[in-house]
């Protein structure tokens, strides 16, 4: 009996601790700072003309009310979602100690049992990531939510601001994206799809998997039935009716877009300005980079020439040389079917596009664009004892020796691997890291050739720092952010450090200039003469390919772009997809500086230009099959008081 009083206080003691807990945490929640729902976690993006192209979370004009939403959509989410949603207190006890139970039996976090009101404050104010941390943030939010708003309108304020996938926020805007309508006007068939979205966005959008948002469509109608919200027979006529999609944007209807929205949110987190408290309460204001022209001339290239090639990805960055400004960005052909980022999160072999740093640093090291080496099949046996054996592509050689200019304007791979042997193995990496490469590089044989793996955007800024005729930038896409009450919080300034010689910078725009100059075909041809059609201004390009990677990159004074196309499972190219890199890289280009003026490099006082044998090296003659004007700096000129530039090798 005494051991029983004893419980019983103990019980007692334990319910009045709890009731006393509850109570403050209530009193806390109730009259503590209110979350503002229609103004929290606010995001607005602007491009360079400063108008809006991303209105996020809670930052849409589609806010819509409740009562104006279709019931069936409503009840569509409630029973897919959180079926006990007006009757719990933010968090469903039951369910949390249930997917307690199984993540702590598994040592993991793979159980969910998130309700609205959870959904709704992990969506304002927190990460996603699985940590017990964040879960008890969400549930003091979702708590908080429940004591200063009523249940409707929670759920309101959750249907305005959920993930719809493909950039869409908001059950306003997802029904006039997938549907053409209001939400008002949603059937159940047509409710049931969209409800089953926000569960996973990339999986269960139907523009995405069909066959996946048709599966999440039968269990949510099943649990309408199960909880008699709809008929068995009505389940089943929904599920036979054909759905037609509409899949367009109200305005500034880009598939790439969403691309360049992500890379800004991750500069964003990267640059570690901004508070969660900041964005939980202000907003923010982020002006970019953005320039719509160039990004619509870039989707329209990459649309036109990878069409039919269902498979194929490709990765692509428009950059301002002279600042670092990122003006456009595809991380793959379109948002609403795949989601990685290319641009910014895969890297991949650059191949030959690696040449012209390498070219470079020979130009300051004592090389011309004259110098001579031999070509012909080579097996280099290197300082550590092994042997390395490169080809040139198809197997083709002089065999004989031949410039650097037409080294560059073939790809000559026996010509650069010697080229780099001569420099030094480190030489390379020392260079590459200068002008802006920022991953790991191995100084090893193969370097020149493009064996390290880089991302596009580093390997664009690396030409970037030629293209502006030396000068180091840093690759950027956001250029201020200001807090809800225009108070700025950060801007990009602009630092610019000379890093290159400009007269070799010249030197070498000018010979990448003859990768597309089809009359210096002979045993083979310039590797971009298939482009140099499409080609009305003067351009400094080169290309690369690998087994799995197809690059170009080039640039003009007012631009630099870089393009990559392949495969996300490196299935081996075939020689007749080399094109398409390229013809993306051209047709851009050519697009977005169809009315502006010619652009090129004024000439150094220190460089002078001489007609020169582009096989030989020497000084052209009647009887010289290949010349062209070349640029040396004054006093490395072929001729030059009898000196020759003739390497031996």
């Amino acid at each position: 009996m005494r051991q029983l009083k004893i419980t019983i206080k103990i019980v007692i003691a334990l319910m009045l601790i709890f009731c006393f807990s509850y109570s403050i945490l209530f009193l806390c929640a109730k009259y503590g700072s209110k979350i503002d729902i229609k103004n929290s976690n606010s995001i607005y993006m602007y491009d360079k003309q400063n108008i809006s192209f991303y209105e996020g979370n809670n930052g849409t004009k589609k806010w819509i009310k409740l009562k104006d939403i279709s019931k069936d959509l409503i009840n569509a989410t409630i029973y897919s979602e959180d079926k006990n949603f007006y009757n719990h207190p933010g968090f469903d006890i039951p369910r949390i100690i249930k997917s307690t139970i199984v993540n702590i039996r598994s040592k993991d976090l793979k159980e969910g049992a998130s309700t609205i009101t959870q959904q709704y404050a992990r969506n304002l104010f927190l990460t996603f990531d699985k940590t017990w941390e964040r879960k008890i943030k969400e549930a003091w939010y979702a708590f908080k939510l429940e004591t200063q708003y009523s249940k409707d309108e929670i759920l309101e304020g959750y249907l305005n601001t959920i993930n719809y996938g493909n950039g869409i926020l908001g059950i306003e805007n997802a029904a006039l994206y997938y549907f053409n309508k209001s939400s008002k006007d949603l059937n159940l068939a047509e409710s049931t799809i969209l409800a089953g979205i926000p569960k996973s966005p990339n999986n269960y959008s139907p523009l995405n998997d069909e066959k996946a948002a048709k599966k999440r469509q039968k269990q949510i109608l099943q649990a309408m039935v199960n909880n008699k919200i709809i008929s068995k027979k009505t389940m089943e006529e929904t599920l036979d009716i054909k759905l037609t999609y509409y899949g367009k944007k109200e305005n500034l209807n880009l598939s790439t877009i969403m691309y360049y929205q992500d890379a800004v949110i991750r500069e964003l987190e990267s640059l570690k300005i901004v508070s969660d408290n900041t964005i939980r309460q202000e907003g923010l204001k982020i002006y970019t980079t953005l320039d719509i022209e160039a990004q619509t001339k870039l989707e329209e290239s990459i649309k036109t020439n990878l069409e039919g090639k269902n498979e194929m990805q490709v990765s692509a960055v428009m950059m301002d040389p002279n600042n670092g400004e990122i003006i456009a960005l595809a991380g793959g052909r379109d948002y609403s079917k795949s989601q990685y980022n290319r641009a910014i999160q895969s890297k991949r072999q650059v191949g030959s596009t690696m040449k012209p740093l390498l070219y470079y640093a020979a130009l300051e090291n004592g090389l011309t664009a004259a110098t001579t080496f031999l070509s012909k099949p080579t097996t280099f046996t290197l300082d550590n004892g092994h042997s390395y054996s490169p080809s040139n592509y198809g197997n083709i050689y002089p065999n004989s020796n031949i410039t650097m200019a037409l080294a560059i304007s073939y790809s000559d791979n026996i010509y650069a691997i010697k080229t780099h042997l001569f420099l030094g193995e480190d030489m390379l990496v020392k260079y590459a890291k200068k002008m802006g490469i920022t991953s790991k590089l191995e100084a090893n044989a193969s370097l020149p050739l493009g064996t390290n793996e880089l991302s596009i955007t580093e390997f664009v800024t690396s030409y970037a720092a030629v293209s502006n005729t030396g000068y180091s930038v840093k690759g950027h896409l956001i250029r201020k952010v200001e807090d809800g009450n225009g108070d700025i919080i950060y801007e990009y300034k602009n630092k610019k450090e000379k890093i290159l010689n400009e007269s070799y910078t010249y030197i070498l725009s000018e010979l990448l200039s003859n990768t597309y100059d089809i009359s210096l075909t002979s045993y083979t041809a310039p590797t971009c003469a298939s482009i140099a059609p499409k080609i009305t201004k003067k351009y400094a390009v080169k290309s690369g390919t690998t087994d799995y990677d197809l690059w170009t990159v080039g640039y003009n004074p007012d631009i630099v772009i870089g393009v990559w196309t392949g495969y996300d499972d490196n299935r081996k190219l075939s020689s007749k997809e080399y094109k398409y890199s390229k013809n993306i890289w051209v047709d851009t280009i050519e697009s977005y500086l169809r009315d502006k003026k010619q652009s090129w490099y004024e000439k150094p006082d220190n460089v002078v230009g001489v007609l020169t044998d582009v096989q030989t090296g020497k000084i052209a003659t009647n009887d010289s099959k290949l010349k062209k004007i070349l640029y040396y700096i004054k006093g490395t000129e072929p001729g030059y008081k009898g000196k020759t530039t003739k390497k031996n090798g």
